[in-house]
């Protein structure tokens, strides 16, 4: 089972590039970052996310393209049968998926558009630090087989403090 915060569901245009995005933060989370902003997320509690509050929540939120799962919980499963949902009701709309996690199971490559991992590290930074050790990469589908662009460095613009998290 896969847990939500329904309370902090939100838009964002932030966290994956050129894209308006609905942001769900997800419980149960399996990393234990030093310094994490959210240490409250690792509890195992909230509500269940399913395709029918997958559903509601685009349907509140007009314009949306893509879905970010910040966090995946502990039931990598389920979490793929929530983003093969997305994907044959919601062609268009992208998914993706925020990790703390060095190492992700192999078949999350396979299912969304978005991946970043890595723990944050407070010596290295954030994502839109050029030194950090979090990598963002987009994925493409082709010829049944994944392939991943390390597009981290998109996050390092406008005179963002690299520092701010």
């Amino acid at each position: 089972m896969i847990k939500f915060l329904p309370e902090s569901v939100s838009v964002v245009l932030e966290e994956v590039p050129d894209r308006v995005t609905l942001a769900v933060d997800i419980t149960n989370c399996q990393g234990h970052c030093e310094g994490c902003h959210s240490p409250w997320l690792r509890g195992d509690f909230g509500e269940e996310l399913t395709p029918a509050k997958m559903d509601a929540m685009i349907e509140d939120n007009f314009g949306v393209n893509c879905f970010l799962f910040l966090g995946e919980g502990a039931d990598v499963d389920t979490l793929l049968e929530l983003v093969r949902h997305l994907n044959s009701k919601y062609p268009k709309m992208e998914t993706a998926l925020y990790s703390g996690l060095l190492e992700i199971d192999e078949r999350v490559w396979d299912f969304f558009d978005y991946v970043k991992t890595g723990p944050y590290r407070r010596s290295y930074g954030p994502l839109n630090s050029p030194t950090t050790n979090q990598r963002m990469f987009k994925l493409t589908r082709g010829g049944g087989k994944a392939s991943a662009v390390d597009i981290t460095e998109r996050f390092w613009h406008r005179g963002i403090d690299p520092n701010a998290h």
